[in-house]
């Protein structure tokens, strides 16, 4: 079974046997591991100036960076971020993927149409549209939804539609203490475009991972409703459990994440032993569950704690 194979089933909630699947959303740590910047990292402000032969070998490096870590590190999916992002750019980086780790690897990438958290340069602005203008930002998501979905529709017609086997939509809807938008707001402006963009992906086709961080819970019910295949980070820096996220929705969506980046950035290597083995002890039972960070492995980060994280996985994380 290949890894992509083990990681649709883990989405599909199905009995796998060996490792629980492990992936991360981004792993930022390329120049530790390999000596390059990380493919999201790199401008490229003279792309349009460049020879055919210098972007095949930048698509090409990218492309190096994200097959060599999921080989290093046993991971199940990758996880692209194009750069340049237009279709044909999108395409070739993920035919170099394909043509030299074959169907080996679950492959998806950005894919969101909703509004996330503001940054605080529009913060003050749209909260006032949220309760003046609903209907606008309604539009606006959809309009976006359309040019998402006509992107994925010609995707799936490009090389048979083996490129892309899911979207992770990643915009994110929580803090710490709670979310940025009320259940309320949430539910009459947010759920219903992205369950459209749910329907519309999988209608293609294509699974799909909801990624958000933070203090999920007041509008888990919503998240689940809206029909991913899969909930990505289950912060419990955000106060989300994961034994109670299993035993509340582990028949309807598969669950990612939950090991604590918090304690993986300042907790002691007995505090992120005990946490990995808590993360697979309530993840693993019943299937449906795929090990990874609560966020991803950011810049910053030692990447000796993920090594530490990583080799507890591979001596424990596993179905018998």
């Amino acid at each position: 079974m290949t890894e992509r194979e083990r990681f649709l089933k883990a989405l599909g909630r199905e009995k796998i046997e060996g490792h629980v699947p492990h992936f991360e959303l981004v792993f930022f740590l390329t120049m530790e591991t390999l000596g390059k910047v990380h493919p999201s990292h790199r401008h490229y402000s003279q792309w349009n100036q460049s020879s055919a032969k210098e972007k095949e070998a930048h698509l090409r490096d990218m492309a190096y960076c994200y097959t060599e870590i999921a080989k290093r590190y046993h991971h199940s999916a990758i996880f692209v971020h194009p750069n340049p992002g237009d279709f044909d750019n999108v395409v070739r980086l993920l035919q170099i993927i394909r043509e030299t780790t074959g169907m080996e690897y679950y492959i998806c990438m950005h894919g969101d149409t909703t509004c996330g958290i503001p940054d605080g340069n529009c913060m003050m602005d749209f909260s006032v549209r949220l309760y003046e203008d609903p209907k606008g930002i309604v539009a606006e998501q959809e309009q976006r939804m359309c040019r998402a979905l006509d992107f994925a529709e010609r995707l799936k017609q490009a090389d048979g539609g083996r490129l892309l086997d899911g979207f992770a939509l990643c915009s994110d809807y929580c803090f710490n203490v709670n979310p940025f938008f009320t259940p309320e707001v949430f539910a009459d402006v947010i759920a219903p475009v992205l369950s459209k963009t749910i329907e519309g992906y999988r209608a293609l086709g294509y699974t799909v991972i909801k990624h958000t961080d933070g203090n999920i819970m007041p509008i888990a019910d919503q998240l689940v409703q809206c029909g991913p295949d899969a909930l990505h980070s289950l912060d419990p820096q955000g106060g989300v459990d994961l034994k109670v996220m299993k035993e509340k929705y582990g028949g309807k969506v598969a669950l990612i994440g939950n090991v604590n980046c918090g304690l993986l950035q300042t907790g002691t290597d007995e505090e992120v032993k005990a946490d990995v083995r808590r993360a697979l002890r309530d993840g693993m039972p019943g299937y449906g569950y795929v090990f990874s960070t609560s966020n991803c492995v950011y810049t910053g980060l030692d990447l000796g704690r993920y090594e530490l994280m990583n080799s507890i996985w591979r001596e424990e994380g596993v179905y018998v």
